[in-house]
């Protein structure tokens, strides 16, 4: 079992998130960040960046890695399939040996044969979707996130053990991760005998769903489950209200956003999301924490800790086989990591053998709870 680097150290204050991507700083150890610092979705980069800049900065206070120093290099990919392999080409061309992200699906899933291919090891703290690593055999794709068929099922049991709806919709934004834990709930409560009366995708991106909240009342749904992001679900609450359909709604971690509020408005209150367990909760995460409120970071979000421990796990390997991206793959591959997360490690194809996802009421003032029913 590998040693984390010590947790206890005062965190400095080094300001490395801003690096260019082809920074002259002598930094002997460089880590890209690929996150969407463009686009719709970058608060879940912003989650994501708050997690690898506080690790980043407790290992460099305390020494860096084996007497080298980390360096972060942040590459936007706009959490956009099409610009996933264009990020990855970037790192390759940078020769960056390690990224922690990407921070989307569908942009992991278009950029994961590159880096592969090229050696670079990727740690995703964010991506869920099994068909990033289902049969692909890849030696040097790892998450520190559980999948969609560990989310979905979680999602589902709450629905049916807690809200016991009557008749459930179910819809999607027609992309690889929200179809995908769509699905895997859809399946799970048409196996409980729930009646599933709509399955249906939206357009990510649209402004007006008007037409779909007209067949959920058409329906009489009393429940209703998305699988995508914030933006649209968002719009969903606020239009259902507006219209005056009452049903509860609830989504995966891509709707637990704190800017989901701003869409919806008082329309938010209540609604259902499944996300990783609130680790910093943990007593034995206090030194973490509070490097990350020392900062004025929040440690509680989806991404943050799960940034957190994907850095964890490679400062490790790094540490315990040196600079070389195939011998941390290894390393990877055979270890257990004592993280933020608890201990932690992989199945053959760089899933998590356990994760723990769970489902909490989202509120009006922006603050969440863990869900009762």
């Amino acid at each position: 079992m590998s040693i984390p680097f010590r947790m206890h150290t005062v965190v400095a204050a080094l300001g490395l998130a801003g690096a260019a991507l082809f920074s002259t700083a002598h930094a002997q150890i460089k880590i890209a960040m690929v996150v969407p610092t463009t686009g719709p979705l970058t608060q879940y980069g912003d989650m994501v960046k708050e997690g690898v800049n506080t690790a980043v900065e407790m290992a460099n206070a305390a020494g860096g890695v084996n007497g080298k120093k980390i360096e972060l290099v942040s590459v936007d990919d706009a959490c956009e399939p099409k610009q996933g392999p264009v990020a990855a080409n970037r790192v390759v061309n940078a020769k960056i040996g390690y990224v922690i992200g990407p921070v989307c699906s569908g942009a992991s899933i278009a950029a994961a044969p590159i880096y592969n291919n090229e050696g670079v090891v990727v740690v995703t703290p964010s991506a869920t979707s099994p068909a990033l690593t289902d049969g692909k055999n890849y030696h040097f794709i790892f998450r520190t996130i559980g999948r969609d068929d560990q989310q979905g099922p979680a999602a589902a049991k709450f629905i049916l053990d807690k809200a016991k709806p009557k008749k459930v919709a179910v819809l999607h934004d027609k992309q690889s991760y929200g179809q995908g834990i769509a699905s895997s709930v859809r399946d799970d409560l048409k196996k409980a005998g729930v009646e599933v009366a709509l399955f249906e995708g939206i357009n990510a991106g649209d402004s007006d769903y008007s037409a779909v909240i007209t067949k959920l009342k058409s329906a009489g749904v009393d429940f209703v489950y998305y699988g995508g992001y914030h933006p649209e679900m968002g719009l969903l609450l606020r239009q259902a209200s507006e219209q005056g359909l009452k049903v509860r709604m609830m989504g995966p971690e891509g709707v637990g956003n704190p800017e989901v509020n701003a869409i919806a408005g008082n329309a938010v209150e209540g609604m259902l999301v499944t996300l990783p367990a609130d680790f910093s909760a943990n007593p034995k995460n206090a030194a973490v924490v509070k490097a990350f409120k020392d900062k004025k970071r929040n440690p509680s979000g989806a991404f943050q800790l799960t940034a957190f421990a994907a850095t964890q796990v490679l400062l490790d390997s790094i540490k315990a086989v040196g600079d070389s991206p195939a011998k941390v793959a290894d390393h990877l591959h055979k270890s257990n990591f004592e993280t933020v997360l608890g201990s932690v490690g992989w199945n053959k194809q760089g899933d998590l053998k356990s994760f723990d996802f769970q489902v909490f009421e989202w509120h009006k003032d922006g603050s969440k709870s863990v869900a009762a029913k």
